[in-house]
């Protein structure tokens, strides 16, 4: 007997360790690819003034890449969930390995647009696969999971430009070439992951950890799409204020503070590494005292910082933007962990859909944030966004389907 219940401890620590060896290592893909898609607006000031590019086109560059980006990830991950795709992953890595080696040699504004749509498609490809892997990996403890597989995502976005900054800004656009090797590297550790994911398909394994913890919150199905709405709508207050930092903070900065390019990236930078950090705190946070709470905190309570930004100083602005990165970032894990428990069994559909909204919405964003700001100006721009997480009061309205938290 003692040896039996030392082998089914054993075995039992095992998997607990495989579980999370996947998890760093899914998040080190999710790290890769989100690098690579940073690269794009991390290189918006030089391609502007290179190609005398408006603020319009600069938007039109991001909705091409977001909307390829979000179109197809519900498609994909409602495919996935009836029949995954386990080497997908690497498949979508691929794609964005060709739009980087495209866009290292571009010569005016269509090519672009082309090379930031291949990009947008690897991403599509790469989300809904990798949250399902996340998830299968959880044994339980799915806020964690996905918090683990965003910090990995968060931690690229933040990286992506301080290294564009390095390698690209002061050298010119062909060495954008350099990031395709990390992406060859995406795809040697994507395929490792489709190994381990293909045979977790074929055990009974997996039936066990799509099962376990799953809620059944007995709401009717019109009250689950009202919630499903009312998350959707907060994705897209958080994702079209993201895309106001992501594709026009630099501008800001140059415009209001007459700073370099390279020294407005730094502050980007700092930005994107504080909502890595948030992202961290949003999944096991959601685990212990409920979600819900989670959402209405990171998305309203970030509102009274958005209001002042617009008119602060250099350093309160550096100080206020790392505060609003890491209190918003803890929303999105909350967010997609809350959704798929509204709709049990749809990980790849649930996680298609709103990391699709996001892209698509921060795209949207970018492109109207743009046009506005050829209309009147950035610090204009800013001073409007800065109303959009007042929507959190939304929040109220998500009913209460995890119970009471200790």
């Amino acid at each position: 007997m003692a040896t039996i219940t030392t082998t089914n401890t054993d075995s039992k620590q095992a998997v607990q360790q495989t579980v999370f060896s996947i998890l760093f290592t899914i998040s080190a893909a999710h790290f890769i690819n989100d690098v690579l898609q940073s690269v794009i607006p991390s290189v918006y000031p030089m391609f502007k003034a290179k190609y005398n590019l408006t603020f319009a086109q600069i938007g039109l560059i991001t909705l091409t890449n977001q909307l390829t980006a979000s179109l197809l990830q519900p498609i994909v991950g409602n495919y996935t969930d009836r029949k995954p795709r386990p080497y997908s992953l690497a498949i979508g890595m691929c794609f964005t390995l060709v739009g980087l080696l495209s866009l290292s040699m571009v010569s005016g504004f269509i090519h672009i647009l082309m090379s930031v749509a291949l990009v947008g498609i690897g991403s599509s490809i790469f989300h809904p696969e990798a949250s399902r892997v996340a998830h299968l990996a959880s044994g339980g403890k799915k806020g964690l999971a996905q918090s683990i597989f965003q910090l990995g995502g968060n931690a690229g976005s933040a990286i992506g430009p301080l290294a564009a900054a390095i390698i690209v800004i002061p050298r010119g656009q062909s060495n954008i070439i350099w990031f395709c090797l990390l992406a060859i590297a995406g795809i040697i550790i994507l395929a490792r992951i489709a190994k381990w994911y293909q045979a977790r398909i074929a055990d009974r394994v997996k039936k066990k950890y799509e099962s376990s913890g799953d809620i059944n919150p007995a709401l009717s199905k019109q009250r689950v799409i009202w919630s499903l709405i009312i998350l959707l709508v907060l994705v897209f207050s958080k994702y079209f204020y993201m895309a106001s930092m992501t594709s026009y903070y630099t501008f800001f900065l140059i415009d209001k503070f007459h700073l370099t390019i390279q020294q407005s990236q730094i502050y980007l930078f700092t930005f994107l590494g504080s909502v890595a950090a948030g992202t961290l705190f949003g999944g096991p946070l959601g685990d212990r005292f409920g979600r819900k709470y989670i959402i209405w905190i990171s998305i309203l309570g970030v509102a009274p910082f958005t209001l002042m930004l617009p008119y602060a100083s250099l350093f309160w602005t550096g100080v206020l933007s790392a505060i609003i990165g890491f209190i918003l970032a803890s929303a999105f894990s909350a967010i997609l962990v809350y959704a798929t428990e509204l709709v049990p069994g749809k990980v790849g559909m649930i996680a298609g859909l709103f990391f699709g909204l996001a892209f698509g919405m921060g795209g949207l964003g970018s492109a109207l944030l743009g046009k506005l700001a050829d209309a009147t100006s950035i610090n204009y721009v800013f001073r409007v966004c800065a109303f959009l997480p007042l929507i959190g009061i939304l929040t109220s309205l998500l009913p209460n389907i995890e119970g009471k938290k200790a």
